[in-house]
C-alpha cells in the first residue's frame, strides 16, 4: 500500500491499480489481499488483475469478494496438443505435469475460471500470445472458445522470441492485422496494447514514476506486463 500511496502522490491522476507480476497473481495470497486494503482504503480505484489462469476457477470466489473490477487472463491455446507447445509444463497444488496433460489441465481451468468471474459481472479480457508457427492458425478457436464462456474483449500480443520459445519468429504487421481479423467475428478486439513492464506508474504515454517509487526495479528490462 505504501508503493500506491507514493503513487498517488506523485500522479493524482491515476485511476486504475493493477497487479500483474512479476509471477502469478494467484500463486499466494499477497495480490488478493492487498486488492482488499485497496477497496477500503481508495474505493474509486478500478482494481485490475492479471493471472495466467491455473487456478482462476478455484479462487474465482475470492477474486469476486476482493472486489476485482476487471480480469486479464493469458490463453495461448485451447487445444491441449497446441498448449503443451508453448508451455513445457505445469506445477498444480505440488505436483509437476508435462506435456498434454499439463495442458488440458491448465485450459480446462481457464476456461471454467473466466466462465465464473465473467458471470459475476467482472469485466473479461483474455490475452493470447501469437507464436505464428505454433498458435497462428489457431487465434478465432480460442476467440470463439472464450467469448462462448463470457469474455468481453480479446487482445493478441507479438511473440517476444526468448527462454523456450528463442527460435521461434516473432509475427509482422499482416499476421497480426489477419489473427485480429479471425477473432474478431466472434469478439472485441482491443488493438491498442503495447509491451509494458509490470512495475510501471503513471499514465499511459506519460511519465513512468517507478524509479521514484520502487527502493529497486524488477530485474530484467524484458520483464513486460500485458495486463
Amino acid at each position: 500500500m505504501g508503493v500506491l500511496e507514493k503513487a498517488l502522490k506523485l500522479c493524482p491522476e491515476i485511476t486504475v491499480a493493477g497487479i500483474a507480476g512479476p509471477g502469478d497473481t494467484l500463486a499466494t495470497d499477497y495480490a488478493l489481499e492487498t486488492f482488499r486494503l485497496i477497496r477500503e482504503k481508495y474505493p474509486d480505484l478500478i482494481k485490475c488483475m492479471s493471472t495466467n489462469g491455473l487456478l482462476l476457477s478455484e479462487r474465482a470466489e475470492e477474486i469476486i469478494e476482493a472486489g476485482v473490477d476487471s480480469l486479464t487472463v493469458t490463453v495461448n491455446g485451447v487445444d491441449p496438443e497446441i498448449e503443451a507447445k508453448l508451455n513445457r509444463l505445469i506445477i498444480y497444488h505440488g505436483k509437476v505435469y508435462i506435456g498434454v496433460e499439463a495442458a488440458a489441465i491448465l485450459i480446462e481451468n481457464q476456461l471454467k475460471g473466466i466462465e465464473k468471474i465473467a458471470a459475476a459481472g467482472i469485466t473479461v479480457k483474455v490475452n493470447t500470445v501469437l507464436v505464428p508457427n505454433i498458435n497462428g492458425e489457431h487465434i478465432e478457436d480460442i476467440a470463439r472458445a472464450v467469448k462462448e464462456r463470457g469474455a468481453h474483449i480479446y487482445n493478441l500480443i507479438p511473440l517476444i522470441p526468448q527462454s523456450d520459445l528463442r527460435n521461434e519468429e516473432a509475427p509482422v504487421c499482416s499476421q497480426i492485422e489477419e489473427a485480429r481479423a479471425l477473432a474478431g467475428k466472434h469478439i472485441d478486439v482491443f488493438r491498442h496494447c503495447q509491451h509494458c513492464r509490470a512495475d510501471a506508474v503513471g499514465l499511459l504515454g506519460g511519465k513512468d514514476y517507478g524509479d521514484l517509487i520502487y527502493q529497486r526495479r524488477i530485474v530484467g528490462s524484458d520483464t513486460f506486463s500485458h495486463g
